[in-house]
């Protein structure tokens, strides 16, 4: 989320609240190593820092939405950054001079806030200058950054020959089941024709008819303890199977459909009298939740529609009492998940059908949608970002077509299936 706010000005990441020295105005000192250590642990932990927080928007040796950031710690010196870090527009508002220029920069896009300390905004320093070093050094040994990406393409492109591949198998082994389940049956059916030739025969001596005439006695196979031991643990495998299924379904609604105070029907008002959800919802596209209306929107129409129905009357008992209509919650995330309708509405361009389904159908509101965390992530992995017209994508876009072209860029590409996104 806030990765996503992240613009161009950031160095690293940024938190409203920064050190009470900050910069003195105009500032502007030559640039000193920063230097995070430089060893191992420092690195690890800067790798990790960078990922969750800064990879959104900065990278090491390309324009992302941000500046690239290697050699940072030649640009400027460690003092400078940890105060922009911590609160980039207050650097601004303070007039250095480089902080100023940056920002006009990129298009005075402001970037978020990270409460990162001190050590940690030296570890991602120190990871930022190991990666660019990395870069130098195969720049050095002849291998280009075009050279680089164009090996990455063509790994991607093996990688999806690979799955490819295993597709094409997949095919093979099922059309060879098939042909040997065919060849069976055709085999059945031969010596079934074969015994009926045998059997129209009439120089056929006692011991030929005894063994065509004979039987398959099947009563050995399930009483062979083998065969016992064989059932017993299938059964059992299974009842463990289902027993952890019920379990992992602990907490789970699809389905759950409670009776209302107020038999209100979405296929009456949505359905037939095509009235827009966000007609009665009036916060889903502005909002991160979709609020439940107040009794005044119903009496927008049911001040003069179907004044004497015994449900509208419940809606004036409860305006007489001034109590709000005890509507029974149906959709409810546990308080662990952030989720914005806003985001997935107005920004997405999402529609209602998406999560709770076919709304318009439903006389009894019903929880469509698993609404787990699979169910979320495998939707932030196939739905494509619409980026056409909006800047803020351009070079986010470029970098995943040069990394890999043939998928689509999608929610999943811009950081969607980060745990921070929904976990903080």
């Amino acid at each position: 989320m806030a990765q996503e706010q992240a613009s161009g000005t950031t160095a690293v990441g940024s938190a409203p609240g920064v050190s009470k020295e900050g910069v003195a105005p105009g500032a502007t000192a030559g640039a000193s190593p920063a230097t995070g250590g430089g060893d191992a642990a420092a690195v690890a932990a800067g790798d990790a820092l960078f990922k969750g927080n800064c990879a959104q928007c900065h990278a090491v040796n390309d324009v992302v939405v941000g500046p690239a950031l290697k050699d940072i710690s030649k640009r400027r010196p460690i003092s400078w950054i940890i105060p922009w870090v911590k609160n980039s527009s207050k650097v601004v508002a303070s007039g250095d001079e480089y902080a100023v220029k940056l920002f006009n920069q990129y298009q005075k896009q402001q970037m978020p806030s990270f409460q990162l300390s001190d050590a940690e905004i030296t570890s991602i320093v120190a990871y930022i200058d190991a990666e660019g070093g990395k870069s130098s050094q195969q720049t050095a040994g002849g291998v280009s950054a075009g050279n680089a990406a164009q090996a990455d393409g063509k790994d991607g492109a093996a990688a999806s020959d690979g799955s490819g591949a295993g597709q094409y198998v997949n095919v093979l082994l099922i059309v060879l089941v098939v042909v040997l389940i065919v060849l069976v049956v055709t085999l059945v059916i031969i010596a079934n024709i074969m015994k009926d030739v045998l059997r129209g025969r009439k120089d056929l001596d006692g011991r030929d008819v005894e063994l065509l005439e004979s039987r398959f006695d099947y009563s050995k196979i399930y009483k062979s303890n083998a065969v016992r031991g064989v059932a017993l643990t299938v059964f059992v495998l299974a009842i463990l199977y289902e027993s952890v299924q019920a379990a992992m379904g602990v907490g789970l609604t699809q389905g759950y459909q409670p009776t209302q105070p107020i038999a209100f029907s979405h296929k009456l008002h949505a359905g037939t009298n095509q009235i827009n959800c966000a007609y009665c919802h009036t916060s889903v596209y502005k909002s991160k939740s979709a609020n439940i209306p107040s009794a005044n929107i119903c009496m927008n129409c049911h001040s003069q529609i179907k004044t004497e129905s015994p449900e509208i009357r419940k809606i004036y008992r409860a305006i007489e009492k001034k109590q709000p209509i005890q509507w029974v919650r149906i959709h409810n995330l546990p308080d662990l998940a952030y989720f914005n309708h806003s985001q997935h509405t107005q920004v997405g361009g999402i529609e209602c059908q998406t999560c709770h389904g076919p709304i318009q159908n439903m006389e009894v509101v019903y929880q469509y949608s698993a609404l787990t965390m699979g169910w979320c992530i495998n939707c932030h992995r196939e739905t494509p970002l619409n980026t056409k017209g909006n800047g803020y994508y351009n070079n986010l876009v470029k970098l995943h077509d040069k990394a890999n072209s043939a998928a689509p860029f999608t929610v999943s590409s811009n950081g969607g299936t980060e745990c921070s996104k929904c976990h903080y």
